[in-house]
């Protein structure tokens, strides 16, 4: 599985650090950046980790997208 984020869609709400503390981080503008991690999209095993799936979940822009590719 694929998950990707898109920085331009972020508000810097905070709910996907809170969800998924070991996935995502923020730049000093709060916007969203993978936890360790300069790219924009991430391969993820499956089953997928919950706090993933509920960061994806209450993301309220759909800055985070899953993909199966």
């Amino acid at each position: 599985m694929i998950c990707k984020i898109m920085p331009e869609k972020c508000i810097a709400c905070g709910l996907c650090q809170i969800k998924a503390p070991d996935y995502f981080d923020y730049l000093d503008n709060g916007l969203v950046i993978f936890k360790n991690n300069d790219a924009t999209e991430i391969q993820v095993e499956e089953p997928l980790p919950l706090s993933l799936l509920e960061a994806y979940r209450t993301c309220p822009t759909r800055a985070i997208l899953l993909s199966e590719t």
